[in-house]
């Protein structure tokens, strides 16, 4: 998302304009990964009359899940919402209600999670005086500089002007998770604490993909949702699901990838003040011969393995991700077979599941929409 032209609604917009972009298709009923089921419009809000002199955004945010308690505002601990609801008032001089796309619960992270807000710009030099609406850069940027000025675990990555009768909720058309694995024995970085789950056995991730290729689809996932899922229906439908393996992150190149680069591109601009040599076919730095047992290898950590399961859908279960995920790593470690999940979720109970994947691991990566 961006400022795009077709889509914010200046103050300049004939009434024609604004009723064109009023006539976007509703989307009906979906549930998401952490709250699931549409009951009507459900926030009272969607029913209030327009107010032509408010403006509403569609606002993109991203977050550290670690941080907070969950996406949703609530009364003592600290949340997604309520810190961005508290830099909107400071940005704006008045209180702002913010409805999300999706719930995280604590521990989740997003990458792109979208919310909508609405906003009456009123003058602070003459109380009482209705402005033009902001433009939405000017949204993002204000925004950003009261959240940035606190923790900084909340960053609005992008806005958009949307019509009065635009919810962020229901007009998401699909939504896409990653999970985050990473593999191998050595203690997990500091630098991915709570950014993954670490698994100490190796995985086997042919066995792995063949389990996804068993779940993707329709299917009746109630041993896949968590007690307390008040979806009316365990149906769901998997657009995508699958596993691949990634670079660990941070990432840095290896001395084996740093010398190849240089080999093969002839950068001129890429220096080194030592000497060359060939070492086993890789033209390597003197002194940083890879693999070698002189002690140039003291203090380099080892390298995990990562994996990131990709699921994509219109709405998920409660905690389904996460008990996916979990089945997916049994299978991987060779605890359980494809065979046993195709029979977990036969079982239709969660009693059949194996326990879910820790929240730290799971990121909110996008929420998709058409736009008038």
């Amino acid at each position: 998302m961006s400022d795009n032209p077709k889509h914010p609604l200046d103050s300049t917009a004939s009434e024609e304009s604004l009723e064109r972009l009023s006539k976007v298709a509703r989307i009906e009923g979906f549930s998401d990964e952490e709250a699931e089921e549409q009951q009507g419009l459900g926030d009272s809000e969607s029913m209030n009359p327009v107010n032509p002199r408010v403006q509403r955004y569609l606002v993109a945010i991203e977050y550290i899940g670690t941080r907070f308690s969950g996406s949703q505002q609530q009364a003592k601990d600290r949340t997604v919402v309520g810190v961005l609801q508290e830099a909107f008032h400071k940005f704006i001089g008045q209180p702002v209600k913010i409805f999300c796309s999706s719930r995280t619960d604590a521990g989740v992270h997003a990458l792109s999670n979208v919310c909508h807000v609405d906003v009456e710009r009123i003058s602070k030099r003459k109380p009482g005086e209705v402005l033009p609406p902001h433009e939405p850069g000017v949204v993002q940027r204000a925004v950003n500089h009261f959240l940035q000025r606190k923790d900084g675990d909340v960053m609005v990555i992008d806005v958009w002007c949307v019509p009065s009768n635009y919810h962020a909720r229901y007009k998401a058309q699909e939504r896409t998770y990653f999970y985050r694995l990473l593999s191998g024995s050595d203690p997990l970085s500091i630098l991915e604490k709570d950014r993954c789950w670490h698994v100490p056995e190796e995985l086997n991730l042919r066995s792995m993909q063949e389990a996804c290729r068993v779940l993707v689809g329709s299917h009746d996932f109630s041993s896949f949702r968590a007690a307390g899922c008040q979806a009316k229906s365990p149906m769901r439908s998997l657009d995508e699901l699958n596993i691949t393996e990634v670079p660990s992150t941070p990432y840095f190149p290896s001395i084996t990838e740093r010398a190849r680069s240089n080999q093969n591109n002839g950068d001129p601009l890429a220096c080194s003040s030592q000497p060359k040599s060939e070492t086993a076919g890789v033209t390597t730095n003197v002194g940083e011969v890879e693999g070698s047992t002189d002690g140039d290898s003291f203090g380099r950590r080892r390298r995990h393995r990562c994996y990131v399961v990709t699921t994509r859908s219109r709405g998920f279960l409660y905690h389904q991700v996460r008990l996916i995920v979990g089945a997916l790593k049994c299978v991987g470690t060779g605890e359980l077979t494809v065979s046993d999940v195709e029979r977990i979720l036969e079982a239709k109970t969660v009693s059949a599941a194996k326990p879910m994947a820790p929240a730290s691991g799971l990121y909110l990566a996008r929420v998709k929409y058409e736009f008038p």
